[in-house]
């Protein structure tokens, strides 16, 4: 991929910070609403959790299958298309009746909202090495403040109009997204003359043979499988008694957790300094500690919302130091 001359300018960043919070944000904005979403199509609370499921699972997908293709096509128009298409995918959860369409929408909001994982390595390639921790950890906040922010804006719109209206909401801010960053982001041509084949069997291949990317891709996973496993099931303990929460009041758990993606630039600040062990070592540890705070947060409000910053802080700064240390290999 060759590196135009453009300037990474702050107005630049910015915007693909707001980009990748809004693209990740898809995912989140149905977490917090679960328990609204049972009782509108009458579904059991594992049935529901599965439409968080499905997201995941769609996410999973786009990263094996669709992010590769930023190195085949040209990125700017590959990132406003799978933005457009993100869009759609809401409008199918917005306008739903059921179950088996409300999955289809999550799913497909998920497979194409991927787009945030390309526009991240984007932002390390057009930034100077001396300043790639920094430009990504900027990039990687937004991304973080968007899945934790999501559950506070959801909620908010929840109370106002109902669930619907933040998945239309939210698709209308993407299409308006896609113009933006068709309008700013530079032209990147492709340089690959690997065909589609070829590209996922060196995803593989670089899989297999580097030890560093297997170990980031298992931290990768273990911490994010904590983060799910405390969102998801959230909203159930908080709209159960003794709590009785209601929508609005379970999103703004979120903005507990949104404290935790201040960590992003430190974070990729330490690791431009060779410090990306002791970052992961402390963020591991704390990990753990934020499990015995959340373990009294069924009785304890105070208790479950140092949980939350503790894990969210942890989950970021892991993920903040996988993300500038892979770019460089």
């Amino acid at each position: 991929m060759t590196k135009p001359n453009h300037e990474l300018s702050p107005a630049l960043i910015v915007l693909m910070s707001i980009a990748t919070g809004l693209a990740v944000a898809s995912n989140y904005y149905a977490q917090p609403l679960l328990d609204t979403i049972a009782r509108n199509f009458s579904l059991s609370a594992s049935s529901a959790g599965f439409i968080v499921t499905a997201a995941q699972l769609g996410y999973a997908a786009g990263l094996l299958f669709l992010v590769p293709l930023g190195d085949m096509f040209e990125r700017r128009r590959l990132i406003v298309s799978m933005t457009l298409l993100a869009a759609g995918g809401m409008l199918i959860t917005a306008s739903s009746q059921s179950l088996a369409m409300m999955i289809l929408g999550t799913a497909l909001t998920g497979l194409f909202s991927v787009v945030a994982q390309i526009l991240v390595p984007l932002a390390a390639t057009l930034a100077s090495p001396d300043k790639r921790g920094k430009v990504v950890g900027t990039i990687m906040s937004g991304l973080l403040l968007g899945i934790l922010l999501a559950r506070t804006v959801a909620g908010l719109l929840a109370n106002l109009g109902g669930w619907r209206t933040v998945f239309w909401v939210a698709s209308v801010l993407m299409a308006l997204m896609a113009l933006a960053l068709w309008r700013g982001l530079p032209q990147m041509k492709s340089e690959t003359h690997l065909n589609y084949p070829q590209l996922l069997g060196s995803v593989f291949s670089m899989f297999i043979s580097d030890k560093i990317l297997r170990t980031r891709a298992l931290l990768g996973c273990l911490t994010f499988a904590n983060f799910s496993i405390l969102w998801t099931s959230m909203a159930f303990l908080l709209a159960a008694p003794p709590f009785n929460y209601s929508d609005g009041v379970i999103g703004l758990f979120g903005l507990a957790g949104a404290a935790g993606a201040l960590g992003a630039r430190p974070a990729g600040g330490f690791a431009d300094k060779g410090k990306s062990h002791h970052t992961t070592t402390f963020g591991l540890l704390l990990l753990l500690l934020s499990w015995l705070a959340i373990w009294f947060g069924h009785t304890s409000v105070l208790a479950l919302i140092i949980g939350i910053l503790v894990l969210d802080l942890t989950v970021q700064g892991v993920h903040i130091t996988n993300q500038v240390m892979l770019p460089t290999y």
